[in-house]
């Protein structure tokens, strides 16, 4: 078959594409001032004082230093406060409201960071701001005002929440920009001034309501902090789905797992057609073919697009030969068709692609990617797809008999009921061509991205595409506002044989607030007694303490001599 490769593309710096929309080159944008720090004034009377149109605060409370940890270290003293916005019987009969809390820290640094969870939402986490895995710090550690929503539902209503259309759109988008407004409201009430600076920031779901709100809220932020942002997630699940049915047809007839939210039933086991250790015979092969362009075979490819241009799944993948059996050491000839399918991401029935490729990469081998190709494929993108995702909405999708190609039909519509269609409500609005963040870039906000390269549900190779988007939009200059560091091995958001251990928003801080551009972020293995917590799948051989520079893209990690495991010994080139 053919299958559709992901490299190429005009690299940031090129030559400048200039148009009608395009920034005058060599016209800098605006330098924004740091942020100045305050005490807490109040926090008990808050509830009983602050005043937001549809708002309620529920409590407000403080919270001693040491009560609240962050990988073993004592955070601060902060106040907590929890709310609701826009209460209100839903078109179903049930209560909706976008549920909220604030941590207010007592000595706190001027800044406001929005922090946007992952998933369908449906729960109000911890607002600590903490990113990357196993963290160590996060904003409310450095001393931001921080939020955390639910985004307009509860768990006990996901995902049927997309049933009805207010709790579809809060989701999507409007719950950020309700939530915004108010928290700088709230702010001032507790500190006597609003932040000086505005971040948001969130990885997989997260991601994408931080790249959302730069096309949506383009003056409510000044630094934008995306991970693995799923900006097209219902194609992505639909390339999910579609995969599925490729892995179902190759899988042991009549194995099955347990279903990951019933612990009583059960799902077919699609891990078997490509099982663990068939895909470290993958990582084998792909470190085989692209783990020295980076100068040095450790384990990681650093050089990811190079990889995509030498490596070749027909070529490079060892084949089961005549009747060998499958020892975990070959692929059949089915296995490695299905797997370049779902690598290409997918088309439909008259070749329209459905999804972005997926690059090759060795971080095949983590089980989060294992987890969200063989399993999450059935029970959950089934469900996203059925009730979130499409208009109208219907019951949860059969994945073995979804018919993908009317799928991809229904989530680009739109009823009298829907005006919006699943892809309108979640991604970023002109993601195809975004110059509507040219006044953004113009009055100083900048964009750090990230992405594992090994992401299984969002592909990497997506965003980078968005980013070159970007680039061509702003005359060949996107790299004086956004820049993007894959993180080689990671699969979605953390974990794989990567180094996952990374502080992006101190950088995206200098940037804004100093006029620093991040070139160089230094990312560390999660090995024995890391206080963030171990990764269980370092390869052998890896110190513990292996850390590696993430390089904006286009450039590269690649070794310059010295000790193998330090990040000193790399330069971005």
């Amino acid at each position: 078959m053919k299958t559709r490769t992901v490299h190429g593309g005009a690299a940031l710096g090129a030559a400048l594409l200039l148009g009608a929309c395009a920034i005058t080159p060599g016209t800098p944008p605006a330098r924004l001032s740091p942020a100045a720090g305050a005490t807490l004034k109040q926090c008990e009377a808050l509830a009983a004082q602050f005043q937001h149109p549809a708002t309620r605060i529920e409590s407000a409370t403080p919270v001693a230093a040491g009560e609240l940890k962050l990988a073993g270290q004592p955070v601060a003293a902060h106040c907590l406060v929890k709310g609701r916005m826009h209460e209100r019987k839903g078109s179903d009969g049930r209560d909706y409201a976008i549920g909220f809390e604030m941590r207010l820290p007592q000595a706190w640094n001027g800044r406001f960071y929005y922090q946007g969870n992952g998933g369908l939402d449906g729960a109000v986490r911890p607002a600590e701001g903490a990113l990357g895995g196993g963290p160590l710090t996060g904003a409310l550690v450095q001393g931001f005002a921080v939020i955390s929503s639910d985004a307009g539902h509860t768990g006990a209503q996901t995902p049927y929440f997309g049933l009805e259309p207010q709790a579809r759109l809060d989701y999507g988008y409007q719950a950020v920009a309700k939530l915004t407004p108010m928290a700088k409201a709230l702010i001032q009430g507790a500190y006597g001034k609003g932040p000086d600076r505005s971040y948001i920031g969130g990885c997989s779901n997260g991601g994408r309501h931080a790249l959302v709100a730069a096309s949506r809220l383009g003056d409510q932020y000044d630094g934008y902090l995306i991970g693995a942002p799923g900006y097209r997630l219902p194609n992505a699940a639909l390339a999910q789905l579609w995969g599925a049915q490729k892995w179902a047809a190759i899988a042991t007839p009549g194995t099955t797992v347990r279903h990951p939210l019933n612990p009583n039933a059960s799902i077919p086991d699609l891990g078997s057609a490509l099982t663990a250790a068939e895909r470290q015979t993958v990582a084998r092969a792909v470190l085989q073919r692209c783990d020295a362009l980076d100068g040095l075979s450790d384990g990681l490819v650093q050089a990811t697009q190079a990889c995509q241009a030498a490596f070749q799944p027909a070529r490079d993948l060892p084949a089961c030969k005549g009747g060998q059996a499958r020892d975990g050491q070959c692929l059949t000839a089915p296995q490695i068709d299905a797997l370049a399918q779902v690598h290409a991401g997918g088309q439909t029935a008259n070749g329209r692609p459905i999804y972005s490729a997926f690059p090759w990469d060795a971080g095949i081998a983590g089980s989060n990617w294992a987890t969200w190709k063989f399993v999450n494929s059935v029970a959950l993108d089934p469900l996203s797809v059925g009730t979130v995702f499409t208009a109208p909405p219907a019951a949860p999708v059969n994945f073995a008999s979804a018919d993908i190609d009317a799928l991809l039909g229904a989530v680009s519509a739109t009823t009298d009921t829907y005006r919006e269609s699943g892809l309108s409500l979640m991604g970023p609005p002109g993601h195809e061509k975004p110059d509507n963040l040219l006044p953004l870039r113009a009055r100083g906000a900048k964009m750090v991205l990230y992405h594992g390269v090994s992401d299984a549900i969002f592909s990497a190779e997506d965003t980078r595409q968005w980013v070159e988007r970007v680039n061509a939009s702003q005359g060949g200059r996107a790299a004086d506002f956004a820049r993007y560091f894959p993180v080689p091995g990671m699969n979605h958001c953390s974990g794989g044989p990567a180094t996952d251990q990374f502080d992006l928003l101190t950088p995206l801080v200098r940037w804004v607030e100093h006029g620093e551009p991040p070139q160089a972020v230094k990312a560390t293995a999660r090995g024995t007694g890391n206080a963030g917590g171990v990764n269980n799948e370092l390869p052998a051989g890896w110190s513990a303490q292996r850390s590696r520079p993430l390089c904006a893209y286009p450039s590269v990690a690649r070794y310059q001599g010295g000790n193998a495991d330090s990040a000193a010994s790399f330069s971005c080139q």
